[in-house]
């Protein structure tokens, strides 16, 4: 019989002996970090092939460099390589020095730089090592981190100013209701005793004739009746109990007509009153009351703020779902000092003049226009003039019948 042989698979085996320097040598070329070694006089004797990878330039390249590794690195950044490599050949050693490495191509990325001193038998200084980690990656997330901690600290900021605000608002509301519920108990009963005034007076002003000595004193009179009727009216209006009921209406009639209504009072101070409207209507449903004194009170405002000769511009804007009535005057404007306070009740500036006021009209219009879902914002500093801009929401929920009809 024929034997038969057994296969067996046989294996390339190591030699039995590796020469270290060829080891060490295949280790430090496939390190992944650019590594170098440089002579005790900071002169390059090797550098590893990841240099390529990292800045674009060649293990040939880099050995053929006469200021290795400036020409790789950042402009602002080299002074500060060059420092460390002269601090490298007085044998000190460092890690994490952060510095940007610009690659053949332009690119610019960060990178990690370590050196020790390196030394060989009997403490013989060979020179040192350099070790280059690319950190670019590490840098992106920190400015991420940073941008958005800051984007962070801004919504804090927002959200606590807005706090502030609406806490600040809370408590004008909270005085409000209180100095409104009390003119309105002051209005009430003054209301009653100035209509039977008026009513006597109508009497008295009936049995003259308007070439009686005395007659001009009855019409002072009945303007000064008219001006109490008015202020116990605002009054009133701090603290209404029953808003009235939305209505559609349009806009720019509304806007005309209070214009209109104002334009004796424009004319009497020499004021040119411009109205630059939309040529169709512009329907919405809201309180037309209200709205009509919100605008009387911007216009009038306006109108007693500008000089001889000066002008009032009363624009109707539409986008999307508001309404923007800008009112602009060209008085004297609005100091800082006083901005902040131009919608407390009973805060005025109209000192000394021939139509002194109350300090209830912007107040009053704040109330009813914020009611209705609005809002009224101020432009303009300090000897530019002043512009109002009533913002109104196109409708508001019909109230519902609660009785109070």
């Amino acid at each position: 019989m024929r034997s038969k042989k057994s296969s067996q698979t046989s294996e390339p085996m190591p030699p039995a002996v590796i020469e270290p320097e060829r080891w060490f040598r295949a280790v430090a070329d496939f390190t992944y970090d650019w590594e170098s070694w440089h002579g005790p006089d900071g002169r390059l004797i090797w550098v590893n092939p990841a240099v390529e990878r990292i800045t674009g330039y060649s293990v040939v390249d880099c050995l053929a460099m006469d200021d290795y590794p400036l020409p790789m690195i950042a402009a602002d950044n080299q002074a500060q390589i060059a420092k460390v490599l002269l601090s490298a050949r007085q044998r000190t050693s460092g890690e994490s020095i952060d510095v940007r490495a610009v690659h053949r191509n332009g690119e610019t990325r960060w990178m990690s730089l370590s050196w020790q001193p390196m030394f060989g038998d009997g403490n013989l200084y060979l020179g040192f090592r350099t070790s280059v980690r690319d950190v670019t990656d590490r840098h992106k997330l920190r400015e991420q981190l940073r941008l958005h901690a800051e984007h962070l600290e801004q919504l804090v900021q927002e959200r606590t100013s807005r706090l502030r605000q609406l806490e600040k608002r809370q408590r004008q509301m909270e005085k409000l209701a209180a100095l409104g519920q009390l003119a309105a108990g002051v209005a009430h009963e003054i209301n009653n005793p100035l209509a039977g005034v008026r009513n006597a007076f109508e009497l008295i002003k009936s049995d003259l004739s308007p070439e009686d000595e005395h007659y001009e004193l009855l019409e002072l009179i009945d303007r000064e009746i008219d001006r109490m009727s008015g202020i116990v009216l605002q009054m009133h209006q701090l603290y209404r109990r029953s808003p009235q009921r939305p209505t559609e209406f349009s806009m720019t009639t509304v806007v005309g007509e209070v214009a209109y209504l104002l334009e004796g009072t424009a004319a009497k101070r020499e004021v040119r009153l411009q109205c630059d409207l939309n040529d169709g209507p512009v329907m919405v449903c809201l309180s037309e009351g209200e709205v009509r004194q919100i605008l009387f009170n911007l216009i009038r405002n306006a109108v007693q703020a500008s000089p001889p000769g000066g002008e009032v511009n009363v624009k109707l804007k539409e986008q999307a779902e508001e309404l923007f009535v800008h009112v602009r005057d060209q008085g004297p404007g609005i100091s800082a000092e006083v901005l902040p306070h131009i919608f407390d009740p009973f805060f005025t500036t109209k000192h000394g003049v021939s139509e002194p006021g109350m300090g209830l009209g912007l107040s009053v219009s704040r109330s009813l226009i914020e009611a209705m879902g609005g809002r009224i914002d101020v432009v303009g500093g300090s000897g530019a003039g002043t512009e109002f801009v009533a913002v109104f929401t196109r409708s508001i929920e019909v109230l519902e019948a609660s009785g109070d009809e």
